[in-house]
């Protein structure tokens, strides 16, 4: 009996796979069974084996007529030692050699003839490559119409990891969606590396250290992948592959067989039994089906029945709104938010309900506002969209819960008569009470209020209970989140002999602006406490700074030179800077003139400038030369415990004798020299910032002035103007000292006033040097004079 319901079975499979055959090519049965066999022998297949590949290969193109040659449905497999016959298809490499891998096919085709369900056939698969291929565990998923993934049979594991791998969204970095998408195998035997590319199955994923999935044409039944998970890793043998892809091309055949529709398959369409019920139902409802891109991303929804009511909602433009696209029947506004919602539910499942908004719709020709909130429910694929209507008792509720939200207050009522007390859901959130618990009898408020605040609002209370005061007072409550500032605002109804019979009220949460007024408050205190430390210290800066660089009234006249001195603070901050100046008269009758800017404000700043300034003037006086005065202030500045380490500085030595002009830089602006109503600036010798390196390259540079020459040495406040290149600056000052030739009376000052602007940022130090003319020159400074020419 067994062998004959065998021989039943699988000469029902055979008979099946010859109709396909015939109904594709128009022959008759003979020559479909014959077409069968040739295949078969062809590829080196049993009958049986054939007749299921052929049977999974259905609907893969248009049939042929009748007439022509037949179209062999599936790819050819040459038999293990001969060559492949062509028979319309590319032919694959051929299986492993050997009878193992043939002969297990021939079992499992004979196997399949009484396989009935899709989990009976994924236990027959265990059954059969657990010896043949080491599987572990079988799979098999079927993708929805959502574009994810539904578990519809498996053997290997349990039910729990069963439930919880049911459905898969349809998520980047799933192996068993990108076989079915691209129509190819995935390998994944590498579990460390595959782990960071896709979504493993397992719990831990480590379960199964390889694991392979295939794709399986199952015609209209749905598309399938099988999954081969296995324990060991290692790559899969090539024997095991081409094994694998034989297992799947039998499957697919089978897989036909179980019907044309699965759980989870959209309907065909609307029918009129779904549209009557529609019909029927007194509210806005709409069946939607979501329409896709060839890659399957949903890009809108078909509208397939609407009711009445819903027509009256999005059929703005006229006409039915059954087979026109959701978008054209809403405005973008209202479409993204429920386009958003309508992929959620699609994907997970799961309802959606959208906050409530306004609509416009035309009624009898006038335009009439109305408020809705829209519901999506999942349906075989499909989606089931309503729209509910608000009344105005509803909008009313929800304006005041808005109300009570966005000022973070409550309302409370409380009947004198009846000691009842009504509380709205907001009062119990701000006094962080359980609403089970119910509300506060007014008389036992102030018990809330903490103790040195609950006297005055238990004679607020009594005021307004007694004597029908109004109420408006602040307190603080302690409640679970910490303490709270609340204002209590209450009124009283009076019955008819006008004593108080309900009081009124509602209590607002203000711990958010009392901490930012706090806030405010220690923020000011803080700035007016910084600003008297500055202004104090700008103050001590200042007195230092003219106790140290004394300004003078007259131009200095050393070694018959004439010079002005022009130092001017910043107007912009509280700071005091460092510059500073020095011109005067050696022992020996030379001239020293120093100009210097120290980095940085206040008194630090100060304080270093007032060490360089009297140890440069010291060094010079005691015969150091104007380079070695250089390195030693470097040294000094290195070793300095301030925090202002480097500084700009200018000496130049004016011998009377010979008119020579002796000088060196460091790190400074080099001087401008005024001759014959023309401006230049010296070439600068070398000389790096004091205080930048420890062996630093000072040298000397000379210029023989002339008599009536005039040299301008300045700090860099006089020239910079950020962000423009300072290069700009110079250019403007050497433009404005040619403007105003050096006899003109005030023309330092004019200078200072064409080169400065309102709001300067940083300190001015200017020495205007003035080498007098041949009728300025006594007798004695004539002789110099002329000795110095000839030496030129």
């Amino acid at each position: 009996m067994d062998r004959l319901r065998d021989l039943a079975a699988g000469s029902a499979v055979v008979e099946r796979a010859k109709g396909a055959v015939m109904a594709l090519t128009g022959c008759s049965a003979q020559a479909a069974g014959e077409a069968l066999l040739e295949r078969a022998e062809a590829a080196g297949r049993t009958l049986l084996e054939e007749c299921w590949v052929t049977l999974g290969d259905l609907g893969g193109g248009d049939p042929p007529r009748p007439g022509t040659p037949p179209r062999d449905p599936r790819p050819a497999v040459a038999a293990p030692g001969t060559g492949s016959r062509p028979t319309g298809h590319d032919v694959p490499p051929p299986p492993p050699a050997g009878d193992g891998v043939p002969a297990a096919l021939a079992r499992l085709a004979r196997a399949l003839v009484h396989v009935g369900t899709p989990q009976d056939l994924a236990r027959c698969l265990l059954e059969h490559l657990a010896p043949d291929a080491g599987a572990d565990a079988v799979m098999l998923y079927a993708r929805l119409p959502s574009g994810g993934l539904e578990l519809i049979g498996h053997a290997g594991i349990d039910e729990t990891l069963a439930a919880q791998w049911h459905r898969v969204p349809p998520l980047d970095g799933v192996a068993a969606l990108e076989a079915l998408r691209d129509r190819r195998p995935r390998w994944l035997e590498d579990v460390e590396q595959d782990r960071e590319r896709y979504l493993l199955i397992g719990d831990p994923p480590e379960r199964w250290r390889s694991r392979a999935w295939l794709p399986v044409a199952a015609g209209e039944a749905g598309e399938v992948c099988l999954g081969v998970l296995r324990r060991g890793g290692g790559p899969f043998p090539p024997a095991a592959r081409e094994h694998l892809k034989a297992v799947a091309l039998l499957c697919a055949g089978r897989l036909r067989t179980f019907g044309t529709r699965r759980p989870g398959r959209a309907v065909s369409g609307p029918a009129d039994a779904v549209r009557r019920v529609l019909d029927a139902l007194p509210v806005a409802v709409m069946l939607l089906t979501p329409l896709r891109a060839p890659s399957g991303e949903v890009q809108d929804y078909r509208i397939d029945a609407a009711t009445e009511q819903a027509a009256d909602v999005v059929g703005r433009g006229g006409g039915e709104p059954a087979g026109r696209r959701l978008t054209e029947c809403l405005p973008a506004a209202e479409s993204e938010p429920l386009l958003r919602g309508c992929l959620h539910t699609l994907l997970t499942g799961e309802p959606y309900e959208g906050a409530p908004f306004a609509h416009q719709k035309i009624v009898s020709g006038v335009a009439e506002l109305s408020t809705y909130s829209v519901r999506v429910a999942a349906l075989d694929g499909r989606l089931v969209l309503t729209w509910l209507r608000h009344d105005s008792s509803d909008r009313q509720e929800q304006r005041l819960a808005d109300l009570q939200r966005l000022g973070n207050l409550g309302w409370a009522t409380w009947n004198l008569a009846t000691h009842e007390a009504a509380w709205s859901s907001q009062v119990f959130a701000i006094f962080g009470r359980d609403p089970a618990h119910g509300p506060v009898r007014l008389t036992d408020l102030p018990g809330l209020a903490l103790p040195d605040e609950a006297p005055a609002l238990d004679r607020a209370v009594r005021a307004l209970t007694v004597e029908g005061r109004p109420l408006d007072l602040p307190f603080r409550t302690r409640t679970p989140a910490g303490v709270r500032h609340l204002r209590f605002v209450a009124e009283a109804v009076t019955g008819i002999d006008g004593a108080p019979v309900e009081v009124l009220g509602f209590v607002q949460d203000l711990t958010a602006l009392r901490r930012a007024e706090l806030a405010l408050v220690e923020s000011e205190r803080a700035m007016v406490t910084q600003y008297d430390v500055l202004r104090a210290e700008r103050t001590l800066a200042a007195r230092l700074q003219h106790a140290l660089l004394p300004l003078p009234r007259q131009p200095l006249r050393p070694a018959g030179l004439r010079v002005e001195v022009a130092y001017l603070p910043a107007q912009s901050g509280v700071h005091v800077g460092g510059d500073w100046f020095s011109a005067i008269e050696l022992p020996d009758g030379d001239a020293l003139f120093v100009v210097g800017d120290v980095a940085g404000h206040g008194v630090d700043a100060v304080a270093t400038m007032a060490q360089l300034r009297f140890t440069a003037k010291g060094m010079v006086i005691t015969g150091s030369s104007l380079t070695g005065a250089l390195a030693r202030l470097n040294t000094l500045l290195l070793h300095s415990r301030g925090s202002h380490g480097t500084a700009s500085m200018v000496l130049a030595r004016y011998q009377p004798g010979t008119r020579r002009l002796l000088w060196a830089q460091a790190g400074h602006p080099p001087p401008l020299l005024l001759r014959a109503g023309r401006a230049r600036y010296l070439d600068r010798p070398s000389g790096i910032l004091l205080g930048a390196t420890t062996t630093p390259v000072f040298r000397e540079a000379e210029c023989r002035l002339r008599p009536g020459d005039r040299i301008v040495l300045y700090t860099d406040g006089l020239v910079e103007r950020p962000p423009e290149s300072i290069d700009r600056g110079l250019e403007r000052l050497a433009r404005a000292a040619a403007a105003h030739p050096p006899d003109e009376p005030g023309s330092l000052d004019a200078l200072l006033a064409a080169m400065l602007e309102e709001g300067r940022r940083d300190d001015v130090c200017v020495l205007d040097v003035r080498v007098p003319g041949r009728a300025d020159a006594g007798p004695d400074h004539g002789r110099r004079g002329q000795s110095a020419e000839s030496g030129a």
